[in-house]
């Protein structure tokens, strides 16, 4: 086995007894397990943690069982469309716009055990990983470890490594992947690829950029959440960076991101597979210049997502406001309108800071709504298969 990996991987199924352990004599763990599962006593979900042979088999016994009760309790269903993934055998690395910290990869994986198909592997930032059992957790729950926070040096190997693991993990393990299309969420919904991520993924495989880059059987998909729970922070998000120049959030900001996205009420949730981009990538004309070739591909997965968006009443409301028209007005109804429009005063409410400049956070989080319907349209002048 190549040891490259050991630090950035999820652990091997052989590895997890040990692993089982160390969580289940951590207290902190304990506390967490214990208020997820408050009618099951801590010793037997530490038994049936025991039980569990592989990572497949903890993500049906634990990681299936709380991620469903978080779609019952705060969406109104989660959908997944595989109509465009033709091959269901072969493994795919589904790249995706990104709107929930922990739910994006999870309902994901959820989905996929309801069809029958496995689970995938997870790109999941180490910022996140702030406590030991955390990063323990994410590896048992096939997470792998994207670092942050490194020097140019330190940042080119790291992504090297990751990119051969990525390329090991498709070619090598048949292990589909799901990593977001840029470093942290679009704050305005404004979906774009990070050639950075593209760049990464070409590190690599064999051949030139294009070849490397079908190695990895992209699969663009697009997520569509009627509610974002986070809008509220992000838009509290963007006064304090116009207001404060070197403002970074913290960890206690990421947790309450974690908790706000886990918690709060979503609405509808859909994931729209978009078909492999492979075909168009054999097309580009590989005697382009590098950022010439990774601006046209990431473009190309930009349309596919943005094609694939599932569109909900605010998302039309929130387009009519901000244009002043009623271009929309034959997708809601009156009372829809009423319910987005009490929905984002609520919200709004929310935010607590002192000097609050409702106009400006008002049209951050209408934007957040309109943006998706706004890149849509833009796809239907364009072939949007």
């Amino acid at each position: 086995m190549n040891m490259e990996f050991d630090e950035i991987r999820p652990y091997h199924d052989e590895e997890l007894p040990q692993i089982y352990e160390e969580l289940i004599a951590d207290p902190a763990f304990q506390q967490v397990a214990s208020a997820v599962f408050p009618e099951v006593p801590f010793e037997a979900l530490a038994q049936k943690m025991r039980t569990c042979k592989t990572k497949l088999e903890f993500q049906k016994a634990f990681c299936y069982t709380i991620l469903k009760r978080f779609a019952r309790d705060t969406t109104q269903g989660v959908t997944l469309d595989l109509t465009a993934q033709t091959d269901k055998t072969s493994a795919y690395t589904y790249i995706s716009n990104h709107r929930d910290i922990i739910l994006d990869s999870g309902f994901l994986s959820v989905e996929l055990i309801d069809k029958g198909m496995d689970t995938v592997e997870i790109a999941i930032g180490d910022n996140l990983l702030i406590y030991p059992w955390i990063k323990k957790f994410v590896r048992v729950n096939k997470s792998f470890i994207v670092q942050r926070a490194l020097t140019m040096r330190q940042m080119l190997e790291s992504s090297g490594r990751m990119s051969r693991y990525m390329h090991h993990t498709i070619k090598d393990k048949n292990q589909s992947i799901w990593i977001a299309q840029r470093e942290g969420r679009a704050k305005d919904s404004n979906d774009r690829t990070q050639e950075s991520v593209l760049k990464m993924l070409a590190m690599g495989g064999e051949g030139d950029i294009i070849d490397r880059l079908i190695e990895m059987n992209i699969l663009p998909l697009a997520i569509s959440y009627e509610y974002d729970p986070c809008d509220y922070l992000k838009a509290q998000e963007f006064q304090l960076k116009r207001d404060i120049p070197d403002y970074k959030k913290t960890q206690e900001d990421d947790l309450k991101n974690m908790q706000t996205g886990l918690f709060g009420p979503k609405g509808r949730v859909h994931f729209q597979v978009a078909s492999c981009i492979n075909e168009e990538l054999e097309k580009l004309d590989r005697s382009l210049s590098k950022p010439e070739l990774f601006s046209q591909i990431s473009a190309l997965i930009d349309r596919r997502i943005h094609a694939n968006y599932r569109m909900y009443p605010g998302n039309y409301i929130a387009h009519d406001y901000l244009s002043g028209t009623q271009a929309f007005a034959g997708h809601y109804t009156a009372e829809e309108k009423k319910h987005f429009t009490d929905y984002i005063d609520q919200q709004l409410a929310r935010i607590e800071l002192p000097n609050k400049d409702l106009p400006f956070l008002r049209e951050k989080m209408l934007l957040m709504y309109a943006n998706p319907l706004t890149n849509y349209l833009a796809t239907r002048t364009d072939n949007p298969k």
